[in-house]
């Protein structure tokens, strides 16, 4: 039989050899026959130049206080975060052997839990002989056969955001002007004459017509506007930023993988694709 290892190692020792596309089923559900839930994986072992698992470990707490054990990975199917064994039994699990994490599963251990489950699966049933010689998993061996854990893939939008100046606003102060018109009272003086008729006019003696000429001067005052201007504040401006949401539809066309299944033969499949099963859990 091939050295296998705990995936675990694989995957921290050997990442240059696997990169990132392995499938590792470590702290899945499992469940056993009649969908009764048993415990949880695990690990797993492993051929270390692929990852490819061939042993699932199950821990069975379900079942029993503390057991872990050893099944082939053959005898499980993966659904979406679940492993079911649809064909193993308490009863099975109480006949296995006891694994420890980190001890070597030998062939003495394997050959002793193959006989157990071949014996209670009639779909897995071989004559030993074909085996023993050959211990350790078989290419060409159904319980041995790692299921293929196919992921549809969807393309779906991420859309990320950026900022950039969308516009710039200046803002300063220009004089605009206009006539304004503002009645003012002014003061001013005038001259007043009175002249009164004299009705007892007596001779001035010595007096020359045209002899003694005089003239008054009088001054008179007014007020004028002085206009002048002055600057007063009538509004203060404050400026600032503030940011707003603005809702936008972004279209773009995305693609996904969907499940094609082609028959072959008579074959009949359940609404998931899998192949129906019968009263005695065989596939049809």
């Amino acid at each position: 039989m091939a050295r296998l290892m705990p995936l675990s190692d694989i995957t921290a020792q050997h990442s240059d050899v696997l990169g990132t596309e392995f499938y590792d089923p470590t702290g899945q559900t499992a469940y056993g026959m009649n969908g009764e839930k048993i415990g949880t994986i695990r690990g797993a072992l492993a051929e270390p130049e692929t990852g490819k698992i061939r042993f699932l470990l199950v821990d069975v707490g379900g079942w029993f206080s503390s057991k872990e054990v050893v099944v082939p990975v053959g005898m499980s199917t993966f659904e979406g975060d679940e492993v079911h064994f649809t064909n193993l039994t308490k009863e099975q699990v109480g006949d296995m052997r006891e694994y420890r994490m980190g001890e070597e599963y030998d062939t003495d251990a394997q050959m002793s839990d193959e006989r157990v489950l071949r014996a209670a699966n009639t779909d897995m049933q071989v004559d030993e002989s074909r085996y023993a010689a050959r211990a350790g998993y078989r290419e060409d061996d159904a319980m041995y056969q790692t299921p293929d854990k196919l992921r549809l893939l969807e393309e779906r939008l991420v859309v990320n955001k950026d900022r950039f100046v969308a516009g710039s606003v200046e803002v300063g102060k220009r004089v605009e002007t206009h006539q304004e018109n503002v009645n003012v009272d002014l003061a001013r003086e005038e001259v007043v004459i009175e002249r009164h008729a004299v009705t007892d006019a007596q001779a001035v003696e010595g007096a020359v017509l045209g002899a003694d000429s005089k003239t008054m001067r009088i001054d008179l005052e007014a007020e004028r506007a002085n206009v002048s201007k002055q600057a007063f504040v009538t509004e203060e401006v404050t400026v600032g930023k503030r940011e707003v949401t603005d809702s936008q539809t972004v279209t773009e066309t995305v693609g996904r993988e969907v499940l094609e299944v082609t028959k072959s033969g008579d074959v009949r499949l359940d609404a998931d694709g899998k192949p129906m099963m019968d009263d005695t859990n065989r596939k049809v």
